[in-house]
């Protein structure tokens, strides 16, 4: 070959290098601009995702906050209404006493503040749990004083006596009923 021919090549190769930067060039801009512009939506997508799972952990913040604030509004008097259930057992008693006694006219009259007192203190959401004997018994509503023989088998596993009852504070046990279970 001579040095005209290498000359012609080299200028081709040259030359065609440099058709294939400029095409190089032109196709890394195009993907720069792809990417920056794919860039942008991945950083939107995250951006709204990260937007939406806030909301709704807002969302969720606020119906657990009102649903305590429910819960609080049920349950605000339960101090009270805890320390007032050893009297309502002293009426119960004083009633049951002046059953036996003479003087009617006492006994209605401890009777009538008795149903008063109740009245009021159902009104505020106490409530007492309806157990009595020959209802089975169950550990999670139910609080066993002792366990005696049963009287006969169809006692067995099952409320013998009710020593104290129990109440609830709207759906919430305050006091569990004591019980005597047969075995």
């Amino acid at each position: 070959m001579s040095d005209k021919n290498k000359e012609e090549e080299l200028e081709n190769s040259v030359s065609e290098a440099q058709e294939n930067t400029v095409e190089t060039e032109e196709v890394s801009v195009e993907q720069e601009e792809v990417s920056v512009e794919e860039q942008l939506k991945e950083d939107l997508a995250k951006e709204k995702d990260k937007f939406l799972r806030l909301f709704a952990e807002f969302e969720n913040y606020k119906k657990r906050t009102s649903k305590e604030r429910m819960d609080l509004f049920k349950t605000a008097g339960q101090e009270v209404l805890v320390s007032l259930l050893p009297v309502l057992d002293d009426f119960d008693r004083a009633l049951n006493e002046l059953s036996k006694s003479e003087d009617k006219e006492s006994f209605k009259g401890v009777e009538l503040i008795n149903g008063k007192l109740k009245e009021t203190l159902k009104s505020k959401g106490l409530n007492v749990m309806e157990v009595k004997q020959g209802d089975a018994f169950d550990a999670e509503m139910h609080e066993a004083i002792t366990q005696i023989p049963a009287p006969n088998k169809k006692l067995k596993g099952k409320i013998i006596d009710v020593i104290e009852k129990g109440f609830t504070l709207g759906e919430k046990i305050i006091r569990h009923p004591k019980v005597v279970v047969g075995n």
